[in-house]
């Protein structure tokens, strides 16, 4: 039977993944939803291998002496979903398409949160400007909520190539408190918005979650077809059986990935990367470890 209903939506989480999550994790999610703190505690000076990013080029410059931020992990947070529903987000198979990824994640992480009172908001983004914005509410109520509207959210067909430079500047604008902030996208898009996600960095503790299809990535040797561009509706006559062809297309795909991972290094944002083939509990679990190692490890 099909999922239309945010209440049969959130049952299957509940069970099929929030539970599971439950159990392995032992509750402990603070590894995901606290990174370095959250709320503003003390001003201290600049010791080696310290964060740059939490210099305070005010205080520093009236003593002329590095100061960086101290801050404290709060248990109750406000979080914030900036979420692109591009032309793109709407490709993948028929069992799993990005956009139901996409609402499978914010409906798990948004109940996590929510059951512990923390607050959750989202703004919605059509690839060329922001469409919706959600306040920052608490319980169960606030993630069905979002699930509905992402459900009634209907698939944009066409559209310039998406820019998320707009979607990051409304999270700059709108985000008044310091918030944990995930942006979801599948990061295809026109180049720019590197410079607003570090802003954005600055400011919050931001992760960057990004959906793909491995379709994406490699094309199946499945013969001739026609491949149409989602963002802009053009079509191109391909032939997939041309072996050089793939590999040009699958060298594309790893130079898209490198950049991308550079992008986030650079900005000091962490990215967690799923499939719509991969089992979100696993995935969520990984890039939990993954966090928990690199925050030991500063």
């Amino acid at each position: 039977m099909l999922e239309t209903t945010p209440e049969r939506i959130l049952q299957r989480l509940d069970w099929k993944i929030i539970r599971r999550l439950d159990g392995l994790l032992q509750g402990d999610y603070r590894s995901l939803f606290y990174g370095h703190g959250i709320d503003f505690s003390d001003l201290r000076e600049y010791q080696p291998e310290d964060d740059v990013r939490y210099i305070d080029w005010n205080v520093t410059a009236r003593t002329n002496i590095l100061h960086v931020r101290q801050y404290t992990e709060d248990r109750e947070i406000v979080a914030w979903f900036l979420l692109d529903l591009s032309p793109s987000m709407a490709f993948g198979t028929m069992q799993t398409m990005k956009r139901a990824m996409l609402i499978d994640l914010v409906a798990t992480f948004t109940r996590v949160l929510t059951r512990h009172g923390n607050r959750v908001g989202a703004l919605f983004y059509d690839g060329n400007q922001i469409i919706r914005t959600i306040p920052a509410r608490t319980g169960r109520i606030q993630t069905l909520r979002l699930i509905n509207d992402l459900l009634k959210q209907p698939d944009v067909k066409q559209s310039p190539f998406t820019d998320l430079t707009p979607l990051l500047q409304g999270g700059l604008f709108n985000l008044k408190q310091r918030s944990l902030v995930f942006v979801i996208s599948d990061f295809i898009c026109v180049p720019g918005w590197e410079h607003k996600l570090s802003m954005l960095n600055q400011r919050h503790e931001v992760v960057a979650v990004r959906l793909y299809d491995p379709r994406e990535m490699e094309l199946p040797d499945i013969g001739a077809i026609i491949m149409e561009d989602t963002e802009t509706g053009e079509q191109l006559y391909v032939d997939t059986h041309d072996t050089r062809f793939r590999q040009r297309f699958a060298a594309a795909g790893k130079q898209r990935e490198s950049d991308l991972i550079q992008t986030f290094r650079r900005t000091g944002v962490d990215m967690f990367s799923v499939s719509t083939e991969d089992d979100l509990v696993h995935e969520i679990v990984r890039f939990i470890a993954l966090r928990k190692q690199r925050r030991l490890a500063k």
